[in-house]
């Protein structure tokens, strides 16, 4: 389910309690969120002043051609991270039975949910999952983990940017009907630049290139917030609303990417956490008896600010920009393997709403 301007959520069950030692534990601080920063300013200059009626102007079309796309590169995907998180999620809705080798005696079971397990080694039809322990593959599917990466900020950008959520055409106008032609064409996770926004039947709309507007849902917004007063050196912005997160060296942007945050009802809490530990990789599993029950193996680079509630890699979905988690804050594997080793352990992070839902 995708929300209209209230912001952007996919029903989808994940991130997690922990339930293992954690390194490097210490007291966590949290601060209260100060009040949302509200929207970048879009409209400035020739692209001022846009609506239903009046949505382009020649002048407005030479600054996008003159500055077509923000200074970033993509970081590089970390091939050895990923190739080393490959697992399979457990299908059906009975209980997956364990057993002590191919076609041997059963061990224990495996309560339906949202499970994975390691492919060990495999023979015939059967997969070891771990030492010792197999399982029919017959009730196992292979998953490839995302190859989405964020990128790295070379300069201030001049305005929002953000990364496109679909596949799809834009419009003509705000309102408009897609229009379907070659350069109205839109990838997945391609990075934009944001040059003005309106509104047209309580839908905001954002211009992104001469004579492209496409709905606010559609796009994962990066932009600047302030700095708050506990963290200094290097620290992280989470914005929940747009489902985005920067890294800053100060004052100055380094790197921006889309995350996965929780969903209503398990939702990511707002606040100024300092990072209290750190996990290279581990198990999370929760809500056991429940519809939601879920078991995740070697979860990865997980970055613990809130409790028990973390930043981590994620193999098991590739649904960034919109809320699906059980708290956490879900990264690809590349990600979070970077923020891993860039943000120190005391390093603080800032999670808020840049506009209501």
């Amino acid at each position: 389910m995708i929300t209209t301007n209230l912001g952007k959520t996919v029903v989808f069950r994940l991130c997690a309690i922990l339930l293992t030692a954690i390194m490097i534990p210490s007291a966590t601080t949290a601060v209260a969120a100060p009040p949302a920063t509200g929207p970048a300013p879009f409209r400035q200059g020739p692209c001022d002043g846009f609506n239903r009626d009046y949505f382009s102007n020649p002048e407005c079309d030479t600054l996008m051609m003159a500055d077509p796309a923000p200074p970033v590169a993509p970081l590089a995907v970390d091939h050895g991270a990923v190739a080393s998180y490959t697992y399979m999620h457990i299908t059906g809705t009975e209980p997956l039975v364990v057993y002590n080798a191919p076609n041997g005696t059963p061990l224990y079971e495996i309560a339906p949910g949202f499970n994975f397990v390691t492919p060990r080694s495999t023979q015939g039809e059967w997969v070891e999952i771990n030492a010792g322990e197999w399982a029919n593959s017959a009730y196992l599917e292979a998953v490839l983990p995302s190859m989405f990466t964020g990128v790295l900020i070379q300069a201030e950008p001049a305005r929002a940017f953000g990364w496109f959520l679909r596949t799809m055409y834009t419009s003509e106008r705000p309102g408009g009907p897609a229009i379907f032609r070659p350069e109205n064409h839109v990838q997945r996770y391609q990075v934009t630049y944001v040059y003005a926004s309106t509104t047209v039947d309580d839908v905001d709309w954002y211009l992104v290139g001469p004579g492209q507007w496409i709905e606010q849902w559609y796009v994962g917004l990066a932009q600047r917030t302030v700095r708050p007063l506990e963290a200094s050196g290097r620290w992280l912005a989470v914005d929940l609303y747009e489902q985005t997160l920067v890294a800053y060296e100060n004052d100055t942007m380094v790197f921006a990417t889309l995350v996965s945050s929780g969903l209503p009802g398990t939702s990511t809490a707002e606040g100024t956490f300092q990072v209290w530990g750190q996990r290279l990789n581990g198990p999370m599993t929760g809500a056991e008896g429940r519809s939601d029950y879920y078991r995740l193996e070697n979860v990865p680079y997980a970055l613990y600010f809130d409790g028990d509630t973390s930043l981590h890699g994620t193999y098991w979905h590739d649904g960034f920009g919109y809320r699906r988690s059980h708290g956490c804050v879900n990264l690809s594997i590349t990600d979070a393997h970077w923020l891993y080793t860039w943000l120190d352990i005391d390093g603080w992070v800032h999670v808020y709403y840049s506009q209501p839902y």
